[in-house]
């Protein structure tokens, strides 16, 4: 069994980072993980739309869609929408985070430990529900 985490960025340096933090496997206690990357709005909806997607990694930093409105709206249209881990300029910024309804949020550039302790943490009650 594997995951699968959707990577929304329109930057490919910053899902490279979001791939390299995260590793095969963010956590000995959750399954190995594939990455599903977008750099567009149409393709994080098509791709979401078609299911079988456990988290979310939006970059609140993409251009022309930011991750926090990407964030929002996808909670709003995707039944039984995955949860969201939202990627941010700075940590003042932490309120957005929580005005776009993500369940957790990590600051740019990526820190590989607390990227992928959040990662892990959302796997885990993702899959807890699944279960």
């Amino acid at each position: 069994m594997t995951a699968t985490v959707l990577v929304y960025s329109d930057n490919a340096h910053t899902r490279e980072q979001v791939r390299l933090a995260a590793g095969r496997r963010p956590a000995a206690d959750v399954p190995p993980v594939e990455f599903l990357e977008c750099a567009t709005l149409p393709a994080v909806l098509t791709a979401l739309n078609g299911g079988g997607v456990d988290v979310c990694v939006l970059d609140g930093e993409a251009v022309p869609a930011g991750g926090m409105g990407v964030c929002r709206q996808i909670k709003d249209e995707v039944f039984n929408c995955p949860p969201v881990l939202l990627l941010i300029g700075r940590p003042q910024d932490s309120w957005l985070a929580t005005w776009s309804r993500a369940e957790s949020a990590v600051t740019l550039p990526v820190d590989p430990v607390g990227f992928a302790d959040a990662l892990a943490s959302l796997l885990r009650g993702r899959l807890a529900v699944e279960a």
